[in-house]
């Protein structure tokens, strides 16, 4: 026992200095484990494991090839790792897009994407998503296929499953796996994935593959590893039953009226695009709103008032059902705007300098919101649409401007709180420096 617990640590430190990993260090820190007696706990629980995964009907067969008989032991210290880790401070939506959008992948997916109308036009025809925002979450998700991931599925999953804080989450996404393997014997390149078990060109979570993977070459196999059309129609597909709308515009960057009401704002309070017009918005360069008078939209206000807004539809919304992320959306349509459009010269996001929360502080304000309010707010220290709401209702308590975001006033309104004075806690003059 004292030797696995050397060996252990061991392996936490080297792998401490990638931020990386590759197949091969993978291979080697799973030959150096394999000789190691597992601890009886993982034992049991493993062999508790695989009763419950034959219950739900995996086969024997099946089993005995993802764990490779009675001694599987493959620790994956990375893999918890990444879970585990958090953000040492949140992005603003500029610093984010940046990031993802660069003037070199804007560039690619110009090209991916006159690729994909050329060849693949019949695809778009059938599931009726424009090939640009496929070309956008090909490029966001893998960079067009280079980076579909390394780790072991059975081992990332199985790993992610044992006393974890989202276990059945990852169990369910295990046993999914375990039902491909069963249905399509996946070996190999195909049994590999993202440190969370996604999966192929789109990075699909094994339960959206059963769902959604289609098989569109004709081989009985929906490949979404090695088959393009297979992992586009995939795609196309799962975009399709989650609703999107043909011909509906994601929505545009706006400029706001010097009076707009913040308490308006928010992704899913929606209005038509005429009342938007006569309430003052305008488009970031000026120009009448370019939709249609009644379609309905809403204001998002990802870093607050001081950032960037949009007008966004509800394709904007089917989006971020893909990934429920403000600045992953965005992401994803800003470059789908650029593919399809040659002629748009790249510019990065730019907006007010801004204060950049970190995990902790975000946490400090659940924890805050649900004992001021006595709710019952996630507390996890993520900027999710609950949270955007808990702190307008914060900033509207402590009569500051209603966004959702969590600047600086608001946390140190938070932070030094007292019964006596309640919200109306005097800010600091000087202002720590900005977080890059």
């Amino acid at each position: 026992m004292l030797r696995t617990i050397c060996l252990l640590l061991v392996v936490l430190l080297v792998n401490g200095c990638e931020s990386v990993p590759t197949a091969q260090a993978e291979t080697v820190e799973t030959e150096q484990l394999q000789n190691v007696t597992p601890p009886q706990e993982w034992t049991k629980w493993l062999n508790d494991l695989q009763k419950e995964m034959l219950k739900r009907g995996i086969s024997q067969k099946t089993l005995d090839v993802a764990y490779k008989g009675k001694n599987y032991y493959h620790p994956a210290p990375k893999v918890v790792q990444h879970d585990k880790k958090q953000t040492e401070f949140v992005l603003t939506t500029c610093a984010y897009v940046n990031r993802l959008v660069s003037k070199e992948r804007v560039k690619e997916a110009r090209k991916q994407y006159a690729i994909l109308k050329k060849k693949y036009a019949n695809i778009e025809d059938k599931y009726n998503v424009p090939l640009n925002y496929m070309v956008a979450f090909w490029g966001v998700e893998t960079n067009f296929g280079q980076n579909k991931g390394k780790f072991n599925l059975i081992d990332s999953l199985t790993n992610l499953s044992y006393k974890n804080r989202r276990s059945e989450f990852f169990k369910n996404e295990l046993y999914n796996v375990l039902k491909i393997m069963e249905k399509h014997n996946l070996t190999g390149e195909k049994i590999r994935g993202s440190w969370a078990g996604a999966m192929g060109h789109f990075q699909f979570m094994p339960s959206t593959y059963r769902h959604y993977a289609v098989d569109f070459d004709g081989d009985t196999v929906p490949d979404i590893w090695n088959s393009f059309p297979d992992a586009l129609a995939s795609a196309e597909n799962y975009l399709t039953e989650l609703g999107w709308k043909k011909d509906e515009p994601w929505g545009v960057r706006v400029q706001l009226p010097w009076d707009f009401e913040l308490k308006d704002a928010g992704r899913k309070n929606y209005k038509t695009v005429a009342e938007w017009k006569q309430a003052g918005v305008k488009t970031y360069a000026g120009n009448a709103l370019p939709f249609a008078d009644d379609l309905k939209a809403a204001i998002m206000l990802p870093d607050g008032y001081k950032g960037p807004a949009y007008l966004v539809t509800s394709n904007f919304n089917r989006v971020m059902i893909w990934n429920h992320s403000d600045n992953y959306a965005l992401a994803v349509v800003i470059l789908a705007d650029y593919a399809a459009n040659p002629d748009k010269k790249w510019v990065p996001l730019e907006a007010t300098q801004q204060y950049t929360m970190n995990n902790e502080e975000i946490l400090q304000i659940q924890k805050f919101y649900n004992k001021y309010f006595r709710k019952n707010i996630k507390e996890d220290g993520k900027l999710g649409s609950q949270t955007r709401e808990a702190i307008k209702a914060l900033q509207k308590a402590a009569k500051l401007p209603q966004d959702g975001y969590p600047d600086y006033r608001l946390l140190q309104k938070v932070q030094n709180y007292s019964s006596k004075q309640g919200l109306a806690t005097a800010i600091p003059s000087k202002k720590p420096q900005k977080r890059k």
